[in-house]
């Protein structure tokens, strides 16, 4: 795992190392528009992730998610609010995003993540 300094630095870097879909979240699915490809919660992994903190303001948070998806032979990002800005959709997508922050933050001391 790496230690980035911006969100910038850690998207170049995924990019680099082959996550180079561009993703979005739209309602219960996971979008690669490029591709025309929908996830559903089942279709993908996630690798790794990182947290950062809005310089002025600790409630302007953003987590960068690199995921993939054997099924359909994917790798790719997801940039995602986190606090005040978070999207509150109760999609499976949502909790399992949330489910891998969360329990990797608890349980994995060693699991850096950028702030």
């Amino acid at each position: 795992m790496e230690n980035y300094e911006t969100l910038v630095d850690a998207t170049n870097d995924l990019m680099k190392r082959g996550y180079i879909a561009n993703l979005s979240l739209e309602g219960d699915t996971i979008v690669d528009k490029a591709r025309d490809i929908h996830l559903t919660a089942d279709d993908f992994s996630i690798d790794e992730f990182y947290r950062f903190e809005g310089a002025s303001n600790p409630d302007d948070t953003s987590i960068i998610y690199a995921v993939s998806s054997p099924k359909f032979d994917l790798k790719g990002i997801i940039v995602n609010a986190y606090g005040m800005y978070a999207n509150d959709s109760s999609s499976a997508i949502e909790a399992k995003l949330h489910h891998y922050h969360v329990s990797h933050n608890l349980h994995s001391s060693d699991r850096p993540t950028a702030q």
